[in-house]
């Protein structure tokens, strides 16, 4: 017995099909896209919160090789700069870059622009600053002012670090709407 078949021979797809298969292509690439962007903020975060280490690991260095930690930065714009001379370029303060200067200690040797693996040095010599992945400059207030008094702004005794965070705003003052992403020493 023959099989019989229509008239009609189905040649392609309907439009409902179409759409649903565009559709579900749509979806899977918004997923794909929103994973994406998820995956960069905390991989941002994560580098931020080790180089939040670091520097906190070069200020100890630094204090148990001066008897405290550098004093007089109040987590204003430049500040990074500040910490940047403390741990890197100008460690004794003598105004003599680590190249000429013998007597210097380097206490986080990741902050060396020549060899920037990291990427957050911007600038060279004694006007380097240090970024967090972001691009925005690291905060440092010194837990004493030039002269031994207390920082009142300060929030820890020792020295307050922070990155604003991936929107870039921060408050000096303390916890607001604006520090709600900022990534602090722990």
């Amino acid at each position: 017995m023959k099989t019989q078949f229509p008239s009609r021979l189905r040649r392609g797809f309907t439009l409902i099909e179409m759409l649903a298969v565009i559709t579900i292509i749509v979806i899977l690439a918004g997923l794909v896209v929103g994973s994406i962007g998820f995956v960069n903020d905390k991989k941002a975060r994560a580098l931020a919160e080790v180089q939040i280490a670091l520097l906190a690991d070069g200020l100890e260095k630094y204090k148990v090789a001066n008897g405290e930690f550098p004093t007089g930065a109040n987590a204003k714009a430049g500040d990074s700069n500040y910490l940047f001379r403390a741990l890197y370029w100008d460690t004794d303060n003598d105004g003599q870059p680590i190249e000429a200067d013998n007597d210097q200690e380097t206490y986080v040797s990741e902050l060396d622009p020549k060899n920037n693996k990291q990427g957050w040095i911007d600038g060279d010599r004694a006007s380097a600053r240090i970024l967090d992945p972001w691009g925005k400059e690291y905060y440092f207030r010194s837990g004493k002012l030039d002269g031994g008094a207390i920082n009142p702004d300060a929030r820890n005794p020792d020295f307050d670090l922070w990155s604003a965070g991936p929107d870039g705003k921060t408050s000096t003052a303390g916890d607001n709407k604006d520090t709600k992403d900022d990534i602090k020493v722990k």
